[in-house]
């Protein structure tokens, strides 16, 4: 399965590198299902300040699981992510100072359902307890995060876990099938093509995806549609709107606009202004105009 080539769904701060947060890449073999492993890369000493600190959060169809150790009060906080189709606002508390140590693994809309024990049914905008869809892993995990004080030390485990636990038989063909549409087309597909693409009807199609990625396949076919826009007007200096509008489908500018905004929660030229805030050196040749006048 290579849909991973085709498909890099970043959130609204992909340029993020702090003390609390680093992304780090799997090993080959798991590449096709995670995304990525992220977290602090070692243990963190927050000193109590009274100011909160506050992320945005966008859909980016992943999954994730996520471990948080608490040196300061002996204990492990855990949480399974389900896909979310809204932009939400974190934010972080620093009341008192607290000594802790952050893991977590992304995978991929299609990834989780590869390594749970439960269908990704109702897990959409939801949370859980890790142990939920994810007993064995969250077992074998958890009871190293005493034992390690630096993320390097812990992906090389963590990635041993999962494939121990990687169910091969819980691929769906279908489900693959209709993923790997919907991606090559850049969500720009409507769901009739879709079914005739994979010949199924709508009602099990729809079945198919809540019961192996938690969302319905329109849901999913509009987020990715968003994901590659996002991706493209980040990342390519050439980016021109007007193309975007044709490439991905939209009735018009102000379409595309609304949409955008719809799952970023702001324009599109603050979108860019909040990836990049906290990036030094990085010099891109966008056409500013352009974004203001958005």
């Amino acid at each position: 399965m290579k849909l991973h080539k085709i498909y890099h769904p970043i959130t609204a701060a992909p340029f993020q590198c702090t003390k609390d947060y680093m992304e780090f890449e799997p090993c080959d073999a798991l590449k096709p299902y995670i995304r990525c492993f992220w977290g602090s890369a070692k243990t963190v000493v927050q000193e109590k300040n009274p100011i909160d600190t506050i992320d945005i959060v966008t859909p980016d169809t992943c999954m994730d699981i996520i471990f948080t150790t608490d040196f300061s009060h002996n204990k492990i906080d855990n949480c399974f992510c389900g896909i979310d189709d809204r932009t939400f606002i974190a934010q972080n508390h620093h009341q008192t100072k607290k000594t802790f140590f952050r893991f977590a693994i992304r995978f991929y809309p299609w990834g989780a359902s590869m390594f749970a024990e439960e269908s990704m049914k109702n897990t959409k905008n939801a949370f859980f307890d890790a142990g939920c869809h994810l007993p064995g892993i969250k077992m074998e995990i958890e009871k190293r995060l005493f034992d390690v004080n630096h993320i390097c030390q812990l992906i090389p485990i963590a990635e041993k876990v999962l494939l121990d636990h990687f169910q091969e038989d819980h691929q769906n063909p279908i489900v693959l099938q209709a993923v790997s549409k919907i991606l090559e087309n850049r969500g720009n597909l409507s769901m009739i093509d879709l079914r005739q693409e994979v010949l199924i009807g709508s009602r099990q199609l729809e079945r198919l995806f809540l019961e192996y990625i938690g969302v319905s396949p329109k849901s999913l076919a509009s987020m990715v549609r968003y994901q590659y826009l996002w991706n493209e007007l980040l990342y390519h200096k050439d980016f021109n709107i007007a193309d975007a509008v044709y490439q991905y489908g939209y009735s018009d500018q102000a379409h595309l606009c609304h949409d955008f905004k719809k799952y970023h929660s702001m324009h599109i030229s603050d979108a860019r202004k909040y990836a990049i805030q906290n990036v030094g050196n990085l010099q891109y040749n966008f056409h500013e105009s352009q974004y203001n006048s958005l």
